[in-house]
């Protein structure tokens, strides 16, 4: 499964700080599933760097069609092997698992591994955890572990909005590493690859050749700013990480949908009418 309905993270007003005019769902927080999704970069001479994008099969009830980060939901086995590894973290460890897992499955890219396995030797991952295998026997048998540190949290969004289905997305950044292979779709959920700068993305779908839903764009708007993946990830550290939750607000005459303007995105606004929610 790729990027989630994100339209929240750990940015966004409390029920507190929610406009009047805001629609808020008291049980959103309940309801979201936890999610994760990796921004990888490829750093190139001479350009921006490149992100991977993977594009939505027209078949899934999310986002169909869509351009998106890859990712998913965090499965229980992701919270299994995050407890064989000592984590208490409310969730982190096993979001950062899932994040890179849902890679291998969806991309075959040996994100946050302490080595690169051999082509060979990632196939049959891959294979083994489209047939279900547990993560934590994969990596065993593949000989492999992980490096949960080379994941840097960048953003958290959760909905508060009702009759939608609600994912509670952490997004973290991290290097394409040296060695790694060609990405190559799956082919089930996704339909298509493509490395390309975070504003050659926004130039296509706003020339009508790809579509984003709402969190994607304001993720790519905000990661646009950066030349370089040590860039991006000095941003990422030195900005606030709160759970960005959208709100509706009336503003100049026409509905928009919101976010909070002090957790480094430089567009904190969108007709209603245009924003693609998933």
């Amino acid at each position: 499964m790729t990027q989630t309905d994100a339209d929240g993270g750990s940015g966004g007003p409390s029920h507190d700080d929610v406009p009047a005019s805001a629609t808020y769902d008291e049980g959103a927080k309940a309801r979201a599933v936890p999610a994760a999704t990796l921004v990888i970069f490829r750093e190139r001479s001479g350009g921006p760097p490149e992100l991977l994008m993977v594009e939505r099969a027209q078949k899934m009830a999310f986002a169909a069609g869509a351009m998106v980060f890859p990712g998913g939901r965090v499965d229980p086995g992701d919270h299994a092997l995050a407890q064989t590894l000592g984590a208490d973290d409310d969730g982190e460890t096993a979001a950062r698992i899932a994040a890179i897992r849902e890679t291998i499955e969806e991309a075959g890219l040996p994100v946050g591994l302490t080595a690169t396995p051999s082509l060979a030797a990632l196939t049959k991952m891959r294979r083994a955890l489209h047939a279900g295998t547990a993560f934590a026997d994969v990596l065993r048998a593949a000989g492999v572990t992980l490096d949960l540190d080379t994941l840097v949290p960048f953003a958290r969004w959760r909905p508060a909005h009702r009759h939608r289905r609600i994912f509670d997305t952490r997004f973290y950044l991290a290097r394409l590493p040296g060695d790694a292979p060609e990405a190559c779709v799956d082919q089930t959920e996704n339909v298509r690859l493509a490395w390309a700068s975070a504003a050659g993305v926004l130039a296509d779908a706003d020339a009508g050749r790809l579509s984003i839903i709402f969190p994607t764009r304001r993720n790519l708007e905000r990661l646009a700013q950066f030349a370089s993946f040590d860039a991006a990830v000095a941003h990422a550290r030195a900005t606030p990480l709160r759970v960005v939750t959208p709100w509706s607000e009336r503003r100049g005459g026409e509905d928009r949908l919101c976010i909070p303007e002090d957790l480094g995105y430089p567009v904190t606004s969108e007709a209603t009418a245009s924003a693609m929610r998933g």
